[in-house]
């Protein structure tokens, strides 16, 4: 009788389950002593008291907004990590393509934070673009914040199917869209006042990374 040895894989999902574990540490901590803007902040998708109350642009680098864009960061780089594997571009255990997708989010989204506060100080809209940015950083971060749950079943669930991934992926950009809608809508006089740098700067900044981004995303 003759006996055929295979090599046992087995996949190491240690390093995902820390950082899950981290994301729900930093929302319990958040909520915990941030509870009533926590709260309103729950219910952005239904009502945009969280953005009038919190619009100032002192709020921008609290450390309520700091800890949950960590969340939104690490959230968003498991759900592209996911579509990767989905997609057969990529293993979901593979903690060295984590690193390297939330790198690139991170550099990405700082450079572009960096740049903006160059060229807002250098056209003198610097209010205008933090309060445009906070606006545009609290539904992102509750979008993190929605596919943290969703991550977590995917991740440790063979449920894939065409259906999941193309409705979560449509949320997300129906989402992001009506993000862009919101804040047009709140600061529609104030940009008609400064039209010409609004429009250099949606092109420059907001459509142009994006751009490049899925050119380089495409040619690799």
């Amino acid at each position: 009788m003759d006996y055929i040895l295979g090599q046992r894989v087995i996949e190491n999902n240690d390093w995902a389950t820390i950082l899950f574990v981290l994301c729900f540490i930093l929302i319990a901590i958040t909520k915990t002593f941030f509870e009533a803007r926590f709260n309103d902040f729950l219910k952005l998708i239904v009502t945009d008291k969280y953005t009038k109350i919190y619009k100032d642009s002192s709020f921008m680098l609290s450390w309520f907004t700091i800890s949950l864009f960590i969340v939104q960061l690490i959230s968003i780089a498991f759900f592209i990590l996911l579509l990767l594997n989905y997609f057969g571009l990529a293993s979901k255990t593979d903690w060295i393509k984590y690193i390297q997708i939330i790198t690139l989010i991170g550099v990405f989204v700082l450079s572009k934070y960096l740049v903006e506060k160059i060229i807002a100080t250098s056209f003198k809209i610097e209010d205008f673009i933090e309060q445009f940015n906070l606006q545009k950083v609290s539904y992102r971060t509750f979008i993190g914040v929605f596919l943290l749950p969703i991550n977590l079943i995917l991740y440790y669930n063979d449920v894939y199917s065409d259906f999941i991934i193309y409705s979560v992926l449509a949320i997300v950009l129906i989402v992001n869209g009506f993000t862009y809608l919101l804040s047009l809508k709140a600061y529609q006089n104030l940009l008609f006042s400064k039209m010409f740098y609004f429009i250099l700067y949606l092109c420059a900044l907001e459509i142009a990374p994006y751009y490049f981004m899925y050119y380089w995303f495409t040619r690799r």
